[in-house]
């Protein structure tokens, strides 16, 4: 049975579950009153003393501690800083390790490749991050919808299903990436990932521009955004044919920076996370053509490059930088890390850090309008930390609270709640 199929399953029972124990007469939305002495809202301003109205699935009110209008407290957050549900603009939620400790990558096929997916769902959950892009595999799309539908615990998840494999002439031509597109649109797709280039230490475009071109008009066509795997020239080529964000950007140079900033071109860089996870589980990924033992021994000078690029990019006015770690098997529910690299190495202010996978990230997504922020009509997306990132990145480690729609799944703040960690998968 394939992991979608074992998804499905979960979903009919717990489906048939839920219709058994149903009201036919719908409750009206729960209010949740939150006090907290320090909101972060977002879009890098700090509010003080508030407590913030919840009715259902969304913020409906920010009013003043004093204020008796808001209600007595459901949850006092109070000597935590509050903010809203991270946002990781590009991770695998599928790759995992195989019963032989392997890396299955995202085309595990086992009961366990689907009961994983979903506990890297939750783990994720539990760190903070209420909403992930996942790019992507097929697998995505029952967990996807799962959780959804409220039928499993998880952030929500946009995916991009299948990605446009960059591989020279064999890509296709203009018309045939177009169909392509217009197919990974049918099967639900939520945005469109594009392979422009090889790795990361090396390795030239693997689609000419007049592909690149094809790709990102026809996914805009279909009211579908486009990452872009992309170092070195395949930067500026994705920025001149109009793709919405691209992923990793090392070899771009200044120029191509800036050029990105003139363009409105999202860039999603990575400070250390995922090749400090491929250097951990080394044995569990060791496995040619595309892990070598050479491949490994670059990695630990990839590292700080990575970082001095992201150096220069904050440099760059205007470049829209969001937050992404390419969490793969090892990393999931340990997505926080890549924000203390992106501080401490990489020279990014903390508020901006926090931005770059809020109201920015929100941004890159089409989504402003629903999450990443704490504003009245937007979804319940709310985190509380142990301490205070701005003077103290490592706080990032410590989410104690989660609430993601209106509903919480995670309350440690007070020892309320017991919660299960898990474990890595």
């Amino acid at each position: 049975m394939r992991p979608s199929e074992i998804i499905f399953s979960m979903v009919g029972i717990l489906g048939l579950y839920a219709q058994q124990v149903s009201s036919p007469t719908p409750a009206p939305p729960k209010r949740i009153v939150i006090a907290a002495s320090s909101v972060f809202d977002g879009k890098g301003h700090v509010l003080r003393d508030a407590r913030i109205v919840v009715e259902g699935s969304k913020i409906v009110a920010i009013d003043p501690e004093n204020n008796a209008k808001a209600g007595p407290v459901d949850y006092d957050l109070r000597g935590l800083t509050v903010l809203p549900g991270w946002i990781d603009a590009h991770v695998h939620i599928t790759w995992s390790f195989g019963l032989d400790g392997k890396n299955a990558g995202q085309g595990g096929t086992t009961q366990e490749a689907a009961y994983s997916a979903a506990s890297n769902a939750w783990l994720t959950l539990l760190a903070g991050f209420t909403t992930i892009q996942s790019v992507g595999s097929p697998a995505d799309i029952p967990l996807r919808d799962a959780i959804a539908k409220g039928l499993l615990p998880g952030p929500r998840i946009l995916t991009a299903v299948e990605p446009v494999m960059g591989r020279g002439e064999q890509t296709g031509t203009p018309d045939e990436i177009r169909a392509f597109v217009r197919k990974q649109k049918a099967a639900g797709a939520d945005l469109i990932k594009i392979y422009a280039s090889g790795g990361m230490s090396r390795g030239t475009m693997t689609m000419s521009q007049e592909q690149l071109n094809a790709a990102c008009d026809e996914a805009k066509k279909q009211g579908l955004r486009t990452l872009v795997h992309a170092f070195r020239d395949a930067v500026r080529a994705a920025t001149l044919a109009g793709c919405t964000e691209v992923e990793h950007g090392l070899g771009a140079s200044d120029d191509d920076l800036r050029l990105m900033a003139e363009h409105g071109t999202y860039l999603d860089p990575q400070a250390g996370l995922l090749l400090a996870t491929y250097l951990q589980y080394k044995d569990s990924y060791l496995a040619p053509p595309y892990y070598t033992e050479e491949g490994f021994a670059a990695m630990k000078g990839l590292i700080p490059a990575h970082q001095e690029f992201i150096q220069r990019a904050v440099r760059i006015p205007g470049l829209k930088i969001v937050y992404g770690t390419d969490a793969v098997a090892g990393a999931h529910g340990r997505n926080a890390e890549d924000f203390i690299n992106r501080v401490r190495e990489g020279g990014v202010d903390p508020m901006a850090a926090m931005v770059s996978a809020n109201s920015l990230g929100a941004e890159a997504l089409g989504m402003a309008d629903q999450i990443g922020s704490i504003a009245p009509g937007l979804q319940a997306d709310i985190i509380a930390l142990e301490g205070d990132p701005l003077k103290d990145i490592t706080a990032v480690r410590r989410v104690v609270f989660v609430l993601k729609g209106g509903v919480v799944y995670k309350n440690a703040a007070h020892g309320a709640t017991p919660v299960y960690a898990g474990v890595l998968r």
